[in-house]
């Protein structure tokens, strides 16, 4: 039996990290710590460089400057045992349409040289409650069932950190609330989640800890209401308060179900 790492544990340290493409300089010093177990929310608009920090912590490209450990390993020389540590989850499923749910699963399993590969599907099947489509092609599937596909995918080795990057973008609002549950849960079983997103309503929903990365640079880092105390007091204003679409939308979806 596995245990959830103490909260207190660090699972990913970054300080002083930078990258130029050419005069462009897209990381100027970059420090960021994430609890073990915890979700931690990476904030920024396009371009921001989000992107960059997730390729260099997953060892996919070399920063120019300061240093990054993830699990405790150096990104730089130990990307092996980082690369056995963590999963990465990017903003398109890597999602074999040809073959089925499960077939995707054991597939990875098989890569991975884990024991027991169909087992391990079926297991990962019921857990992102994929069983009933397990033998469908997964080019089938709805935007939602393949990004919980995805998700399960990454999972295989059990790694002890996961990177997502911008993982609900271009899902309906449906399909958002079932990949967020389903990182809630993943949290909630000691893995560490570092995400990335455009969305603050994602990340206020999600998130232990947000940082927010501008110019290069994270310009604040904390709990929401850490960031929300960084504005003045608000006042108190009675307003009438309508539902939004994406409100009347889950509601009508919901009733039909």
């Amino acid at each position: 039996m596995t245990t959830s790492p103490p909260l207190t544990a660090t699972a990913i340290a970054v300080a002083g990290l930078t990258k130029s493409y050419g005069d462009q300089r897209v990381l100027d010093g970059v420090d960021l710590t994430v609890r073990s177990g915890s979700i931690h929310a990476l904030l920024g608009s396009n371009g921001a460089g989000k992107t960059t920090v997730v390729r260099i912590l997953s060892t996919l490209l070399k920063a120019d400057g300061g240093t990054a450990t993830v699990a405790g390993h150096d990104v730089a020389t130990q990307p092996a045992e980082v690369r056995a540590a963590i999963s990465l989850t990017g903003q398109f499923a890597a999602v074999d349409d040809i073959l089925t749910g499960r077939e995707n699963l054991v597939l990875i399993a098989k890569l991975r040289h884990v024991d027991d590969p169909r087992g391990v599907a079926d297991q990962l099947l019921t857990r992102f409650d994929l069983v009933d489509a397990a033998d469908r092609r997964a080019a089938t599937y709805s935007g939602g069932m393949r990004r919980r596909l995805d998700i399960a995918m990454s999972l295989i080795g059990d790694p002890s950190v996961l990177f997502l990057d911008e993982p609900t973008t271009g899902l309906d609002p449906q399909a958002r609330l079932e990949v967020w549950r389903t990182i809630a849960e993943l949290a909630a079983g000691g893995t560490t989640v570092l995400l990335t997103t455009q969305y603050l309503d994602e990340a206020e929903h999600l998130a232990d800890r947000i940082a927010i990365l501008h110019g290069g640079r994270i310009i604040a880092d904390g709990t929401f209401a850490d960031l929300q105390a960084l504005l003045p007091p608000t006042e108190v204003e009675y307003v009438e308060k309508k539902p939004t679409l994406e409100d009347v939308f889950l509601a009508l979806v919901r009733h039909e179900q």
